[in-house]
């Protein structure tokens, strides 16, 4: 091992903390990642093993038949999947930890694994949005949480979420990554996290844990029933992108492209229109003019028409796109 004051071994000339010290770190750092992601993603693979099969089909089919009217089936299982793992059955995950510890020959990775006993279910408010981190704010007590992002997908600030957590390795404090689902829900369900945290402070004689554990499924339940159905985005939100879709349908012209920037667009954006299509109608101006799709020569008015808006609505909406993906190239 190579001291930090010993000259490096790159031949560089300088000492070892002056230059490559910093890369090693950055490698080991990487390499636990990796191996902490490759830990996660195995217990998905394998588990749960044949003969706890029918124990989650049972707790399945009670969600299934409280649920089924709200959220798609696949959904259910995914959620149910998780609350099988780290409230039903948590030996299982405990068992599997422990045959990894056997496995391991990284000493860091070892200490990570010794503070991942205990999964935890987490709901809460995303205060703020960093390059790597989400500060997320519980709905139920003070705790403030830093949650890895799992993607470069824009998140606002103001949405909720939920997802089980496990401190990120990082060994810095509250710092966690989501074990598997990570769900962000659209502002237009805002009330159903009010509600549900005053469920859980007029019962005073259950932690946060296990009125979860508990109450799992009425959270889920109360969002069916403000409408929720397993979507990312707002009505609002959804409206300008049907309306694109729409307007790209008639013509017989397709753009994934367009349509992931808009979505882009909107969630981190936020833009406060009047009318869907006033955005819908600015967007395709924006992808004509940027050939996110195969020409259609038609003027800005003719666009404008089709959506029923004005000009300046369309031009306002297509000139705030076009900024937007100008600082994202």
């Amino acid at each position: 091992m190579v001291g930090r004051n010993e000259p490096c071994p790159c031949g560089s000339g300088k000492k070892y903390k002056k230059c490559c010290e910093a890369k090693a770190t950055f490698s080991i750092e990487v390499a636990q990642a990796e191996e902490l992601e490759r830990i996660l993603q195995v217990f998905y693979e394998e588990y749960p093993e044949r003969r706890d099969v029918h124990a989650y089909l049972d707790i399945a089919k009670k969600w299934k038949e409280k649920l089924a009217t709200y959220l798609v089936e696949e959904m259910i299982e995914a959620i149910v999947l998780d609350e099988f793992f780290f409230h039903h059955k948590p030996d299982i995950w405990t068992n599997y930890l422990e045959k990894q510890r056997k496995k391991i020959v990284r000493p860091s990775v070892l200490e990570v694994l010794n503070t991942w006993n205990s999964p935890r279910a987490f709901i809460g408010e995303v205060v703020a949005v960093e390059e790597t981190y989400l500060t997320v704010k519980s709905i139920f007590e003070s705790e403030t949480i830093f949650l890895r992002r799992e993607s470069e997908k824009p998140v606002p600030v103001g949405v909720h979420l939920y997802c089980f957590i496990l401190p990120d390795g990082t060994s810095k404090e509250n710092h966690y990554l989501a074990i598997s689902s990570l769900i962000f829900f659209p502002t237009d369900h805002e009330k159903v996290f009010g509600e549900f945290a005053k469920q859980f402070q007029t019962q005073q004689t259950q932690s946060v844990n296990v009125f979860l554990k508990e109450n799992g499924m009425t959270f889920w339940k109360l969002l069916g029933e403000d409408g929720y159905e397993g979507e990312e985005f707002t009505n609002f939100e959804s409206g300008v992108l049907l309306k694109a879709i729409e307007f790209l349908n008639e013509k017989e012209r397709d753009s994934e492209k367009l349509l992931e920037i808009v979505e882009d667009y909107l969630v981190e954006q936020q833009p406060n229109a009047r009318k869907e299509v006033a955005i819908a109608a600015g967007a395709i101006r924006f992808g004509q003019e940027n050939a996110l799709f195969e020409p259609l020569q038609l003027t800005v008015k003719e666009i404008a028409e089709w959506f029923e808006v004005s000009t300046s609505s369309l031009n306002k909406y297509y000139q705030e796109l076009n900024a937007y993906y100008t600082t994202k190239k």
